[in-house]
């Protein structure tokens, strides 16, 4: 079972693709990282030396801002945008999307309520 900074990472899966389980590593993190530490990236996760996993680890840990900390940093610059009023953190604070259209695009956000004629689940006294 291999952890890297906390994180239980796939062990069947290929190292490159395995430490995008971090929250804040994205693919091409990853093999910047695996790059640098001069590990194979098409290394399963089981086939790892402790070596060579704490290679990884001192990578990150010193490069990058992941998991927590970054959740907490995204967290407050979410709070600024809120306090100071701008647009984006009404949109945020309204829980709508904070990009694009919002009309037909947001129904996720929204709920799936449609207002038009055609719209909904007929009763069967309507279908006859």
């Amino acid at each position: 079972m291999a952890r890297i900074l906390g994180i239980t990472i796939p062990e069947n899966k290929k190292i490159l693709y395995a430490l995008t389980y971090v929250y804040g590593i994205g693919q091409s993190s990853s093999a910047l990282i695996l790059k640098s530490a001069n590990v194979d990236p098409d290394k399963r996760a089981k086939e790892l030396s402790d070596e060579e996993l704490n290679k990884i680890q001192k990578i990150i840990e010193r490069s990058y801002k992941v998991e927590g900390d970054l959740r907490r940093e995204i967290g407050q610059n979410i709070k600024r945008l809120k306090e100071i009023g701008t647009w984006r953190g009404l949109r945020h604070a309204r829980k709508l999307p904070i990009h694009g259209r919002s009309k037909t695009n947001s129904r996720t956000l929204r709920g799936n309520v449609r207002k038009t004629m055609g719209s909904g689940r007929k009763s069967t006294s309507e279908k006859t």
